[in-house]
């Protein structure tokens, strides 16, 4: 794994007390991030104890139980640490170093905090945490080095699982490439599927665990891609297989197997922070982001009329509307908008000569009348700005919307569906022509919309979008062509009905995208997490037909349309609660955005609309928003362990009925149902328990924001943090599968009591 400064704000948050993890461990997924939380808390908290001349008995016992806790919780950590050094050789020399310098660490400070049976605890005769300060910091340095290298090491044992699961599917994919015979096909796909679904399994625990949101959108990109490409791959291989001679099957074929390729590559370059060849990775440059860097820039003026120079700023603006060319030259853009963009351009260009002119002159003599001018040249170019990003916005949502609603029909796939049964290839021609021209507008729209995203995540799905269109359309044109020079070929029929299905689910996704994209704008909701983890279907079941999940007509949409508005009400309630925490790290914040963001995609599923296309999608949603309510129920635990209020029986009782809510609709979730009706009566009750666990975060949040404050300003008693738990890291032993041991282990965060994400722990 690359290294790179330590960016854990677990780890940066003992920077006060002097204490720091190993600046060489970069901690990229927040289950190592949240698993050091409470041992930086613990050990900041023993160092920063206050010095007082006389000491209580009562003070003593609570030093030493520390130092005891810490040590005890180490060496039941080292033990798991040797545990994985035995059973990963190639890590065993590193393991093994980090291992024996936490438990010496841990040692150190336990003997440090033996003050309890000391009658003068500060004297010279025995050195302890009042005689040997510094000894205590350093033992504390090393401890939190040592125990951040075991994680980020034992982390690797996840990459190298994920890894090993793709070399799996791509080996297999080779076999599948090269079969000539159904028989053969049908007995490795077989095996396929099941590698696929270890494969998004492990892909998707890593996609939730991600720190970065950037890393964590593309992983979603790239899995979303893996979905579909799956049966795309079975549809594709078997009209290969059905006309072995047809050329346009063949491309059709090898489109398929080359995205996969390309979509497994990427998972990997994300998993392990690389790129091939050691190049960089280029980020997507937009027209908010460049507005938003240079307004900035301009107000940091402001503060300091010295840190950067005209040119940069000069040069940031030429940068900007190059970009505005992408809208000006684009044969979509309407007369209107182009103009104000033309002109808005010409006046930013003003704007800024006027504001250099007073900012050259402030630097030379600082009166308040050239203070004042400074002020109003710095709020007319962020204005400037600030309309031209809105008439980009403007320009760049209203083609998308005209183009969404123009192909909402999908008239031109109709038309190639018939014309390829009836075998008319010059219809087929015709038809492939004006779908062309499809791909063309959309993947244009991608292009704008990624420049008006507001979002490094919205970005990143634009491009996903703008890459689908590019390959699915030809795509569609050797399904066509193939069912057009077979046209009684049932499984050249079927092959470009699955085609044709991937580029509606992609035009149903840009609805969603553009409603995300002006909620961003205008200020609805912020950077919403995107759960695209693909469903799970039963343990060892390839047989993908037997998994084809049910939609609900439009008369069941109609019947839960009005929970639905509710559940999208609540998410609304929760977001605006959430955005009141100066903390937005905190992990009941964290939860409870998420928790909001799987609700909305729920609340979308009642429309028909979002990610979630199926029950099984929805089913699968509410499992894992389930799971996240109850990591919620166990940081309302922590938080109120750390208060002393009136307030915090309140908060007790409310926080204790999370957990059985959770259960149930987790139990709801599970439950296994067959026939439409009964299918319908277990989304509704999805819903309907998901709607009560948000009613019930509508009470909390506000309730635990207010004991917050109060804390703050002093009026609330804080106690230290609790000790650090050390059976966060576990082991578990299988005497029957001695080959499978060293994938037991896995990275449990420390708020995970409840399943989903392993590190650390049996399977």
């Amino acid at each position: 794994m690359a290294t790179s400064p330590c960016s854990s704000s677990g780890v940066s948050s003992s920077s006060s007390s002097g204490l720091g993890a190993d600046a060489g461990l970069e901690i990229r997924t927040r289950s190592v991030e949240q698993t050091l939380v409470p041992l930086v808390s613990q050990i900041t908290t023993l160092i920063n104890h206050k010095d007082k001349p006389k000491r209580s008995d009562k003070t003593l016992q609570a030093i030493q139980r520390v130092g005891q806790a810490v040590n005890l919780a180490v060496g039941r950590f080292v033990t798991v640490g040797e545990a994985i050094a035995n059973e990963n050789h190639e890590l065993k020399e590193e393991m093994s170093v980090a291992c024996i310098e936490a438990r010496r660490a841990g040692e150190t400070i336990a003997q440090l905090t033996d003050v309890a049976s000391l009658d003068h605890p500060e004297s010279d005769s025995h050195i302890t945490i009042f005689t040997d300060k510094t000894g205590v910091v350093k033992a504390a340095r090393l401890l939190l080095s040592s125990v951040t290298k075991v994680l980020v090491l034992a982390d690797r044992i996840v990459i190298k699982q994920i890894i090993t699961s793709r070399n799996k599917v791509l080996a297999t994919m080779e076999q599948l490439e090269k079969v000539s015979s159904f028989q053969e096909f049908v007995q490795i796909f077989s095996q396929f599927g099941n590698e696929m679904v270890e494969f998004a399994h492990l892909t998707g625990d890593r996609q939730n665990d991600l720190k970065d949101e950037k890393k964590k959108a593309r992983m979603a990109a790239s899995r979303a891609v893996l979905e579909k490409c799956t049966m795309m791959l079975l549809t594709a291989s078997k009209t290969c297989l059905r006309h072995p001679d047809c050329e346009s099957a063949r491309i059709n074929k090898d489109g398929v197997f080359h995205r996969m390729r390309l979509a497994l590559e990427q998972v990997i370059e994300i998993v392990t922070d690389s790129r091939p060849n050691g190049e960089n990775e280029m980020a997507p440059i937009s027209i908010y982001s460049g507005i938003k860097e240079f307004k900035n820039k301009v107000e940091g003026l402001r503060e300091n009329l010295y840190f950067l120079s005209k040119e940069n700023l000069s040069t940031m603006l030429e940068v900007i509307l190059e970009h505005t060319e992408d809208f000006t030259d684009s044969a979509y853009t309407s007369h209107e908008h182009r103009e104000h963009i033309l002109e808005l351009s010409k006046q930013a260009k003003m704007e800024l000569e006027q504001l250099v002119s007073v900012w050259m002159q402030a630097q030379n003599q600082k009166t308040k009348d050239l203070m004042e001018d400074l002020e109003v040249a710095i709020l007319k170019t962020c204005q400037c700005m600030n309309e031209l990003k809105r008439e980009v916005h403007g320009a760049a949502t209203s083609l998308a919307a005209d183009l969404l609603k123009y192909h909402t029909d999908h008239m031109v796939l109709k038309a190639l569906k018939i014309t390829g049964v009836e075998g008319n290839l010059e219809a087929v021609a015709e038809y492939t022509c004006k779908l062309s021209e499809q791909k063309e507008q959309l993947v244009e729209m991608c292009r704008l919309l990624r420049h008006v995203s507001g979002t490094e995540p919205l970005e990143i799905t634009c491009i996903h979008a703008e890459d689908t269109f590019q390959v699915t359309g030809p795509q569609i044109i050797s399904a066509v062509e193939t069912l057009a020079l077979h046209p009684s070929s049932k499984i050249a029929k079927e092959n470009l009905e699955v085609f044709c299905e991937a580029w509606e689910s992609q035009l149903s996704d840009m609805s969603m995208l553009l409603r995300e994209i002006n909620d961003v704008f205008e200020g609805r909701r912020g950077e919403k997490r995107v759960y695209l983890s693909l469903p799970r279907p039963g343990k060892h079941n390839a047989n993908l037909k037997a998994l084809k999940p049910v939609k609900l007509d439009t008369e069941e949409q109609a019947k839960i349309a009005k929970l639905g508005l509710e559940l999208h009400l609540l998410t609304s309630e929760v977001d605006s609660e959430t955005e009141k925490w100066e903390d937005q790290e905190n992990e009941i914040v964290q939860h409870g955005q998420g928790m909001s963001s799987m609700a909305y995609s729920m609340y979308l599923f009642t429309r028909g609309e979002g990610l979630l296309k199926t029950t099984q999608d929805l089913f699968h949603q509410a499992e894992i928003f389930a799971t996240e309510g109850m990591k919620l129920a166990s940081a309302f635990q922590a938080f109120s362990d750390q208060i002393h209020d009136d307030d915090k029986p309140l908060l007790l009782l409310e926080a204790e009925k999370l957990i059985p809510m959770c259960k149930q609709l987790q139990i709801t979730a599970k439950a296994s149902v067959q026939g439409k009706s009964a299918i319908f009566t277990k989304v509704d009750a999805c819903i309907q328990k998901t709607r009560n666990v948000m009613t019930l975060l509508c009470q909390l949040l506000p309730l635990c924001s207010k004991l917050m404050r109060k804390n703050k300003a002093g009026n609330g008693y804080l106690k230290p943090a609790p000790p650090w738990r050390e059976d966060r890291i576990r082991t578990g032993t299988n005497a029957h599968a001695p080959e499978r041991r060293a994938e037991t282990f896995g990275i449990k965060s420390l708020e995970n009591h409840v399943t989903n994400m392993t590190f650390l722990e049996s399977k």
